[in-house]
């Protein structure tokens, strides 16, 4: 299938009622074997993440005077409150400017298959930010992250093309604030924790192991969770596709995700441990879940840095409990949500909490049987954070969008960038980052 959507050469008038809608054609031919059609998948990505615009994260029109003085609101601290309906000026800034991070993990990106550094980065991260359009943005990166598939393959992988089984790739990365002038600005040296969504065969198959599973808490981690009175009884679970994106190595030698960010923050805790420091983890689809475990890892082990999570089109990630020890260690997450997204409604069930008896949940109208049997097999999650929730139907550029549209990073910053209340849902100047 094919979408192509043109839009209109210049902006509606602001005094005019009514938009243009741009026009959607769409063609279907006959689907490829499915070698070809899954490498052409693959190679498409790539194009849908277009960066048009050298963004300067300098600009004196970028954020106001005020950021550095009201920076914790903007980091959460007071849960957004007021910021979000209508949305504050300076939040939907720093919305985008985090979004453009989760961007360059995904321009970054090796995602040609025949290529022999496919799943790799193809830049070298003295030059990343460069390379992908953001040289102003004040951050070095300091830290390439991989994710690990814990999927057990079968014998017969050996004889597939090698990206099949491809079982380790490059999925983020850690970078800091370094510029003074962006530190006096922001108020705080900030650093940032950036994951693209799923590209790789293993991390699709992982996405579909959807049941909850434990989560396993280390030793180290044990001891901060006793000193920030986050007690390891609690039965936390998570999504164990998800736990074992983050926690899997491919060997004895090798290190998983969750030790890589580990190691990582803490070498820069260290360094930095006299300023004022803020950590932000943010990514899109897959990226937005594993967002979510590392702030949930990273509170635990540094209870006294604020650590906020800034998601675009994430899954479900845990259950009740999950978000229970996030709000008590925490831990503030903002999930900007396309309510046409259907990622986002996914995976298993959410119950309402409003109705829970007993600490059992219950919900008005569906069958208490079926209820049980769903829990039976961990497949009640909870939504957690904050929401923003926006609309594809809102733009008046995007018209008729199919599921992947709905989905695309890029529709999510059109959408962030164009939306003004829940009352007047868009502004006619938001089309920088529709594709031309």
């Amino acid at each position: 299938m094919r979408l192509t959507i043109r839009t209109p050469h210049s902006l509606p008038s602001t005094q005019t009622k009514t938009f243009p809608k741009p026009r959607c054609t769409i063609t279907t031919t006959q689907p490829p074997k499915l070698y070809n059609d899954m490498r052409q998948a693959t190679l498409r990505l790539e194009k849908m993440i277009d960066l048009k615009e050298m963004i300067d994260f300098n600009a004196p029109s970028m954020q106001s005077s005020k950021l550095a003085e009201r920076w914790k609101e903007y980091h959460g601290m007071s849960n957004w409150d007021g910021l979000l309906d209508p949305l504050d000026d300076n939040l939907r800034a720093e919305i985008l400017r985090y979004g453009h991070f989760v961007e360059t993990a995904y321009k970054s990106f090796e995602f040609d298959p025949s290529s022999p550094n496919y799943a790799n980065s193809r830049f070298h991260k003295k030059t990343l930010f460069e390379r992908c359009g953001l040289p102003n943005s004040g951050y070095k990166v300091t830290k390439y992250l991989r994710a690990t598939s814990g999927i057990q393959l079968p014998s017969w992988v050996d004889k597939a093309p090698t990206w099949v089984g491809k079982q380790s790739s490059y999925v983020g990365y850690v970078a800091v604030c370094h510029d003074r002038e962006v530190i006096k600005r922001l108020g705080r040296r900030d650093i940032v924790v950036a994951y693209r969504g799923t590209t790789t065969c293993l991390e699709w198959l992982e996405n579909f192991r959807a049941a909850l599973t434990n989560l396993h808490i280390s030793c180290k981690t044990k001891r901060a969770f006793e000193n920030s009175e986050v007690m390891e009884g609690s039965g936390a679970m998570v999504e164990s596709g998800f736990l074992s994106l983050y926690t899997s190595s491919c060997s004895a030698n090798t290190s998983s995700l969750q030790e890589m960010v580990k190691r990582e923050i803490s070498r820069i805790v260290r360094i930095y441990g006299g300023e004022q420091l803020s950590l932000t983890v943010t990514g899109h689809s897959l990226g937005a879940a594993l967002s979510t475990l590392t702030a949930y890892d990273m509170k635990t082990v540094f209870p006294r840095l604020p650590v906020t999570v800034i998601s675009f089109g994430g899954p479900r990630v845990g259950d009740r409990r999950f978000r229970r020890q996030l709000e008590r260690q925490g831990t503030k997450v903002l999930r900007i949500v396309n309510s046409d997204d259907v990622i986002t409604k996914v995976p298993g069930f959410v119950f309402d909490d409003e109705v829970a008896s007993g600490g059992r949940v219950g919900v008005a109208g569906f069958p208490r049987w079926v209820q049980k049997r769903v829990e039976e097999a961990q497949w009640v999650y909870a939504e957690v954070g904050k929401e923003l929730r926006l609309s594809s139907r809102d733009s008046p550029y995007l018209g008729n969008t199919n599921v992947a549209t709905c989905h695309e990073l890029n529709t999510y910053l059109h959408l962030v960038d164009g939306f003004v209340s829940s009352t007047c849902p868009f502004r006619a100047s938001a089309k920088r980052f529709l594709r031309r």
